[in-house]
């Protein structure tokens, strides 16, 4: 582990358990801005949306599946289950069940996810624990830690500013970790915007979480340049029904409100092995 390593923890909880970690010598792998044109794009999982809770009501017995004396109902596998909504983007449906990662059922992915989330939290060397014996929460660098040990990806990227993220969406999904608000998670907007509460920034802050962005679909621009207030992401959570059908929204303002607690990943896959 690198001596520079830079990591902020939160409590993780069986809805929230993403930790930041930045890794100055991964930062430097990032795509930037060179005033290329920004257009709407969309990336759709091709697994139905996962839900890191109420695991027992989907057949998922952790007891069974870890070797644990009970089942827990809830983990905070977040990272794992942003990952595994972006592989099923990024993988064929053939590449895919490959690697165990069946498309065509829920369960499977859950239990990808949940894996996913066992070898993040082995990745994020600075934990004191992992998964399955404790349910410690993991980052957005461990688990693209995981997915490159596994071979599922090549390499992954990074972005620090929304004229970056807006580039990566451009060619793939993105993994977004970010504080949790609680006017976040209370959110009865129909399109899922986090932040339709115009108050969200002063309610309490529930924990850490990682999503899947799945598209950039507005851009706004004013004088040539980016408008954060009128330019929306669109991000795939891991709560089932939560939000729209289990996407949420944003606007980049809030991206840059939250940015110091935040970090983006690309992972990208150019090219396939056979596993």
């Amino acid at each position: 582990m690198p001596t520079d390593l830079t990591t902020r923890t939160y409590d993780p909880a069986g809805h929230l358990g993403r930790h930041q970690a930045l890794d100055p010598r991964s930062l430097a792998y990032r795509r930037p801005y060179d005033g290329q044109p920004l257009r709407p794009t969309a990336w759709e999982p091709r697994i139905p949306v996962l839900d890191q809770r109420n695991l027992i009501a989907q057949g998922i017995r952790t007891s069974v599946s870890y070797g644990l004396d009970t089942d827990v109902d809830a983990l905070a596998s977040c990272t794992g289950q942003a990952a595994t909504a972006l592989l099923s983007i990024l993988l064929t449906p053939e590449q895919a069940a490959d690697v165990g990662l069946d498309t065509t059922n829920a369960v499977t992915p859950q239990h990808f996810a949940i894996d996913l989330y066992a070898d993040a939290t082995a990745a994020d060397r600075w934990l004191d624990h992992t998964w399955p014996t404790h349910d410690t929460g993991s980052s957005g660098l461990g688990v693209a830690k995981a997915m490159r040990n596994r071979g599922l990806i090549d390499q992954y990227g990074h972005a620090t500013t929304a004229e970056e993220l807006c580039t990566l969406l451009q060619t793939g999904p993105a993994l977004l970790g970010l504080p949790w608000c609680a006017a976040f998670t209370d959110t009865s907007d129909p399109h899922g915007f986090i932040d339709a509460d115009p108050n969200w920034a002063t309610s309490p802050l529930e924990g850490g979480h990682e999503v899947c962005v799945t598209a950039l679909e507005d851009v706004a621009q004013v004088d040539g340049a980016l408008d954060p207030n009128h330019t929306v992401i669109r991000f795939r959570n891991s709560w089932g029904t939560w939000g729209d059908h289990g996407d949420g929204r944003l606007r980049l303002s809030t991206y840059l409100i939250l940015r110091a607690q935040a970090d983006i990943i690309q992972p990208r896959l150019d090219s396939w092995r056979s596993q």
